[in-house]
Formats: structure tokens, sequence, C-alpha cells
């Protein structure tokens, strides 16, 4: 399995560093990518590696979208390439899973309208603005997307993320 990160500078930092060592748990391989191959540095001073720029990104290569919150969405979702990625894993129904500020990114790239979500509370009215559906619980599951709101919440967003890429029976 292979897991695709979106990052950029002043991520928060356990939103990207938890799932990043829960995916690897369950044996994915994870490409973080960002603006430019750099390292990015998160709101508490973690710092990662970027492997590949949006632009290096093919999204069938991948099987999950992980976009974590803190300020990073607020460049990332001004990047085409970011919008293009995340369009084409709603279109292929593959699973999106974003938390506090990470849904805007998909607010900008139009593909919540519609879709049972959550975030930070300083995005939601944003988010019904799009034509979601807000829903102000630790953790939201609607059909490929998961989305939860804070850092206390990746418990339940985690348990939702694994079981989004296990086969449907």
């Amino acid at each position: 399995m292979k897991a695709l990160i979106i990052s950029a500078d002043n991520f928060e930092d356990s939103e990207l560093l938890f799932p990043y060592y829960r995916l690897k748990e369950e044996g994915s391989e994870i490409d973080i990518a960002s603006i430019k191959k750099v390292r990015i540095k998160g709101k508490h001073g973690y710092e990662v590696e970027v492997s590949k720029t949006l632009k290096e990104i093919n999204p069938d290569d991948y099987d999950i979208l992980i976009l974590p919150g803190g300020k990073a969405p607020e460049a990332i979702r001004k990047e085409k390439e970011a919008l293009d990625i995340s369009r084409s894993f709603f279109g292929r129904n593959k699973p999106v899973a974003a938390i506090c500020h990470g849904p805007q990114i998909l607010i900008t790239a139009g593909v919540l309208k519609g879709r049972h979500a959550t975030c930070y509370k300083s995005v939601a009215e944003e988010m019904r603005e799009a034509g979601a559906v807000y829903e102000d619980k630790e953790v939201v599951v609607d059909g490929n997307l998961v989305t939860s709101r804070q850092p206390s919440d990746l418990p339940s967003f985690m348990r939702e993320t694994i079981l989004a890429l296990k086969p449907k029976k």
C-alpha cells in the first residue's frame, strides 16, 4: 500500500507525524509531497523531509491521500497540483483523510458539496459555504472521506483511516 501526505511549513506536527507512523506500522510506503523538495517544519519544531514535489505526483500511484492541518493547508490550497490531486482521488473514489485545517484543500478543490465532514471549528463556516454538511464530531466518515477536527481526535481519525484502507466485505 502506498500513502501520500501533502503538507508544507507550519503543519500541525502531531497531525502529520501520527498518520505517518501509524501507516508505517501498517506496512505502507509513504511519500510526503509539498511545493518544493526541502525539509518542512511543523508549528512545534518537528521537521520532515519532502520526498516529492506536487508536480512530481501521479495520484494513480497512491492508495490514500492524507491532509494534515495547521497553517500548511493555507499555502497548499493555492497550488493547482494539490487541487488536481485531491480531485483525482475523489474521482477514483480512493480514501482521503483530512484533519483540522486539512479540509481547506478539499474546499478549494470543490469536492465537498453534499458530503458529510468535519474540521477545525474556525473552518466550519467555510465548509458549510462549500456545500458540505458540517458535523461537530471527532470523526466523520462519508464514503471515501474521513475527516476530524483537531489533534485530540487523532486516535479516532486514524482508526477510521485504517478501516478505509481495508477491503470492503
